[in-house]
């Protein structure tokens, strides 16, 4: 690969490479130290004089991230010096820069990795024809012999690849398509992370650097969107300098690329790849060279724009005024012409995806905490809430969670505008929108986490779903009334986006000659903050800003895109509430969970090293590999990164500890007293994959007066029961289709001799609707009394031979009378002894009292578990 660089990338070639980026960052400097001089009178005036939208209801978190990682897990990876697939470890932390290592062990250790990938301009792709696709256009005049096969051949047929217009690409392969999906949705993330590089927070670098990119393109007629506008400073400068260098390079070195087609191609990025680092450093020091430059001369500017800000600004309002008589009746001309018929088009296009995306980000919100207050309804505790809280903290940065509400805005398309506007495609505003979602979440969650942490300070365990849900309400209002600021404040930077653009490419040849003679009004000390290049923007700004305000505010009332208007978005609602936003993060698991676990985590702190502290880092995508799934390829394949499907995290949070839990855990019984008295517990069984029982709305969220719960937990725990009782019989579903048996297996002779004479006692359906449902006017006593399963010594082995002689041939047909499977050739004698032992057992438990019959029925409910 060294051989193939060199021997293209002379000395000659390398000297064209330095005098261009020279060339560009010259230009760029001189716009930036001009563009940072106003950003800085603007930042200062929008000091003194304030100003701003409606304050936001939800708080933000200032470190979301600390001491936590993205995902890590195995993963084969194509290495281009051998050209073989290797096994590596990737690690994805909290600054999404992917490395990749030899192994776990190294990465524990605390070695170096073998290579970093920084994915800002990348694209991930999961078909191999799509690659292909992309490198046939990178050298679409060369005319070469196609190989027979490609150059690279996967290792499994769910290939990830990581493509750039200018770097080397990175090849990986899952060993499933679960993973691929896993996978796919962790590098998104990276890639829509590092595309949002420039911080906001920055009132005076940010808007100076990307007025100078913007200004520097459109000298050189490029006025639309930029797609490589992505990364850090020093990334879109390289983007810059290669926008204009690869083209001349190129031209120069295709013609002695030797080879077929596919090692031309190849060859060709390892030389573009060369190219663009060595791009990367140039601007990297070029780049901090002009910031501190610009940095040592603020405090002088500064001072002068304080002393001088009334005439600053009755300055630049004189020479504005005179700008906007010449520009404004032929931008009124154009905008009536070529942008008023397609506000409200583009508007709705934007509007569909972006509403939808925003809608799932608060339908995924709403079901974690009722997934939360489900498990916690049934036998939860505050350790537990630990547990819960501690993932659904970070939530907003669960790629794989977050992937169906990035989907929706995915589908947003601007065919046949992008032509006319000059939108390149609609990946920037995707992205935009996309990181608008995740930071809405982000300040849902936080919010959520600060009213319940404030809100269980003196409260019983008892109240913990109510102040849930309380909590819960609370969020989504604000939520509600946030996103729906956000989502306006979207709409009308897109549109400027699209039409700003093209309003200063159709103006500027008539106005930019006239624009000169502007300067000679402005006093010589304030010309360094006034521009009338930036003026004559602003008035372009101003024409078209009015049609869009009002676009934008006529949909807010129609009802389909759940939009408020501004005039009833609370300002200053809920003070107490923002002095929480000032707390430190909360950690659920240092106040909730286990005391020992966690005293001995602090314990080992103290001498820990750099590699065991990042061992010990918490993961956002949990790494836990659920029992029972396929095992792992050899030399620590991919495989052991578990799939979609078998993340506890994707089915429920809580789930991850009951499907971890032994067998005899998993038969244990939810036991609740039925008491008119306090909210009571009902028996129920534990479904599959440790998952909660479906509850009503009631239980999940109690609003009904004190003397009504006794009732309604009664009624709830009768249902509850019989609908798992015809579970267990087989009961047909509406649809006719049994349910699927599955293998029953027990652990103890008790168990044994239970399950069977169950079964039996409840096959009658008379016999079974006589016992469960009690008059509307018995006590919560006698509905124990209704659930008791007696059995005495002598009886138990008959009912255990009578259900054995079933078992096996019930798998087999369906009884329709019963619901139980059934052979078809079942004889007269069976039908017999199963009806004398219900008799039997019927007689039988008319002598039982009470306080037997309530410990016989936690019995039951053992026995309905553990078959299910």
């Amino acid at each position: 690969m060294g051989d193939v660089i060199s021997s293209y990338l002379d000395e000659s070639k390398r000297e064209i490479i330095t005098a261009r980026t020279a060339e560009v960052l010259g230009e760029f400097r001189r716009l930036y130290e001009q563009q940072y001089a106003v950003a800085l009178f603007n930042k200062v005036r929008y000091d003194v004089e304030g100003g701003g939208g409606p304050q936001p209801q939800l708080l933000h978190r200032k470190v979301p991230l600390e001491n936590k990682s993205i995902f890590s897990g195995m993963m084969l990876q194509f290495i281009e010096e051998n050209k073989k697939w290797r096994n590596r470890f990737l690690f994805v932390p909290d600054s999404y820069k992917i490395s990749y290592y030899e192994s776990k062990q190294a990465h524990d250790r605390g070695l170096h990795p073998k290579g970093s990938i920084n994915c800002a301009g990348y694209k991930v792709l999961i078909s191999m024809d799509k690659y292909l696709e992309l490198l046939d256009s990178s050298l679409p005049d060369v005319k070469a012999k196609v190989g027979n096969s490609p150059f690279l051949k996967c290792a499994t047929q769910f290939p990830l690849i990581l493509w750039h217009p200018y770097a080397r690409h990175h090849y990986f392969c899952a060993a499933t398509e679960k993973e691929q999906e896993k996978w796919h949705a962790v590098f998104q993330d990276c890639i829509r992370h590092t595309n949002n590089g420039l911080s906001e927070e920055c009132k005076v670098q940010t808007p100076a650097f990307t007025d100078a990119v913007r200004l520097y393109r459109q000298a050189h007629g490029q006025y639309g969107t930029w797609d490589m506008m992505c990364g850090v400073p020093p990334q879109i400068l390289a983007n810059l300098v290669m926008e204009k260098l690869l083209p001349e390079l190129r031209d120069l070195i295709s013609p002695r690329l030797k080879g077929k087609m596919q090692e031309r191609q190849k060859n060709w990025t390892l030389i573009s790849d060369a190219v663009y680092s060595l791009v990367q450093s140039q601007t990297q020091s070029q780049y901090e060279a002009i910031v501190q430059s610009c940095e040592e001369g603020r405090p002088p500017l500064e001072a002068s724009i304080r002393t001088d800000m009334d005439q600053i600004i009755t300055s630049k309002e004189h020479v504005t005024s005179k700008i906007r008589a010449l520009v404004l009746p032929k931008a009124e001309k154009l905008l009536k012409v070529s942008i008023e018929p397609y506000i409200s088009s583009i508007l709705e296009a934007l509007m569909e995806p972006t509403s939808r995306g925003f809608f799932e980000v608060r339908d995924v919100f709403f079901r974690e905490l009722v997934e939360m207050s489900k498990n916690l309804l049934n036998g939860g505790s505050k350790e537990k809430l630990g547990e819960y809280m501690e993932k659904i903290s970070m939530l907003a940065f669960h790629p794989v969670k977050m992937q169906c509400c990035y989907e929706k805005v995915e589908q947003l398309s601007l065919e046949g505008l992008q032509q006319r506007f000059d939108v390149t495609s609609p990946s920037v505003f995707v992205q935009r929108a996309q990181i608008l979602m995740r930071e809405q979440m982000d300040d849902a969650v936080y919010t959520f986490e600060q009213l319940l942490h404030q809100s269980l300070e003196g409260h019983e365990e008892e109240d913990l779903c109510k102040t849930i849900q309380r909590c819960q309400d609370r969020v989504i209002k604000k939520y509600d009334y946030d996103s729906s600021t956000v989502r306006k404040r979207f709409f009308r930077e897109a549109l400027l986006q699209i039409f700003i653009p093209y309003m200063l490419k159709q103006l500027s040849p008539s106005c930019s000659a006239d624009l000169p003679r502007f300067q000679e009004l402005i006093f010589e000390d304030f010309s360094r903050f006034i521009l009338v290049e930036n003026i004559f923007e602003e008035v372009v700004l101003q024409t078209v800003m009015k049609d869009i305000m009002m676009a934008v505010k006529e949909a807010a009332v129609q009802r389909k895109h759940n939009l408020y208007r501004d005039s009833i978005v609370l300002t200053n609602s809920d003070p107490n509430l923002h002095l929480l936003g000032e707390n430190p993060s909360i950690d659920w698991a240092g106040e909730y969970g286990d005391k020992q676990e966690v005293d001995g985590e602090h314990e080992g702190e103290e001498g820990d090293t750099a590699a065991q502290k990042r061992r010990r880092m918490k993961q956002v995508v949990s790494m836990i590999q659920v029992d029972g799934t396929s095992t792992t390829l050899p030399n620590e394949s991919c495989l052991e990164v578990p799939s979609v499907h078998n993340i506890p995290e994707e089915q429920g949070e809580g789930d991850s500890d009951a499907q971890s839990s032994s067998a005899s855990e998993k038969a244990a019984p939810i036991k609740e007293e039925v008491s008119g008295s306090s909210s009571s517990k009902e028996t129920a069984p534990d479904l599959p994959n440790g998952t909660a029982p479906k509850l009503d709305k009631q239980e999940a969220a109690p609003k009904s007066p004190q003397d009504s719960e006794s009732k309604l937990a009664i009624e709830n725990a009768i249902q509850q029961i019989e609908d798992a009782v015809q579970g267990e019989d087989g009961e047909q579903s509406p649809d006719g289709i049994a349910p699927e048996k599955t293998e029953e297996t027990f652990s103890t002779k008790e168990e044994a001799n239970v399950a069977p004479q169950k079964e039996e006692k409840l096959t009658p359906a008379a016999n079974q609707e006589e016992k469960i449902t009690p008059s509307s006017t018995e006590e919560p006593a006698k509905v124990q009394e209704t659930i008791t399963k007696p059995k005495q010594e002598e009886q138990t082995d008959a009912a255990e031979n009578s259900s054995d002689s079933r078992s096996e041939p019930q798998q087999h047909g369906t009884d329709t009378d019963s619901g139980f499977q059934s052979p078809a050739n079942e004889t007269a004698e069976e039908d017999e002894l199963q009806a004398d032992t219900a008799t039997t057992e019927a007689g039988q438990e008319k002598h039982n009292d009470s306080e037997k019959g309530g410990e016989d029925a936690g019995k039951g409910a053992d026995t309905l578990t553990t078959q299910t």
